[in-house]
């Protein structure tokens, strides 16, 4: 694979999430980590919407956005972890999803007959990632939502979990898998 066919704009896109994630380390104040939410959650928007407008969409793309959504949110949760402005208890509750998907996507990988599903992005795999960015800045700007937002990511990524499962159960008895 070339730099070329990693380097495309979509992907850039995506990657300059790594950076955000970076910034939102070092800038300790809460209007700059607030800004830097918005623009993770703009260029997630805006990286898939040039992958499909310039006809850019990769296998490498797909692997790529979400892997650099999870690890901006990992940051930026471990960093209010650290600051104490989470518990650990919502800062688990927060990555449920994410942690279930890890594991689905390993289980798939391991079990021979569901090596050749292809993972998409889903309708709620999308809202609890809005719900995740939602609830960052809610934990800077707006704490009395945190209990409430971290009951509906609990709601909602039980039933991303839910969904994910049920779509690797109806893909493996496609005829050829």
């Amino acid at each position: 694979m070339s730099p070329q066919s990693i380097l495309t704009l979509p992907n850039v896109v995506s990657l300059s999430r790594l950076g955000l994630a970076a910034a939102f380390v070092v800038l300790p104040d809460h209007r700059y980590r607030v800004a830097l939410i918005l623009v993770a959650a703009f260029t997630d928007v805006l990286d898939g919407w040039i992958a499909r407008w310039s006809n850019a969409s990769t296998k490498l793309g797909a692997l790529i956005d979400p892997i650099a959504d999870r690890l901006f949110v990992f940051v930026a949760l471990i960093v209010l972890l650290v600051d104490r402005l989470i518990n650990p208890m919502q800062y688990f509750v927060i990555i449920f999803r994410d942690v279930m998907t890890a594991i689905g996507f390993i289980v798939a990988r391991s079990v021979p007959w569901l090596r050749p599903i292809t993972f998409r992005a889903r309708l709620a795999g999308k809202i609890v990632t809005a719900l995740q960015l939602l609830t960052l800045v809610a934990v800077l700007v707006r704490r009395d939502l945190l209990p409430a937002l971290i009951v509906v990511l609990a709601v909602s990524g039980v039933v991303a979990t839910i969904d994910y499962t049920m779509l690797l159960w109806r893909e493996r008895e496609r005829p050829g898998i």
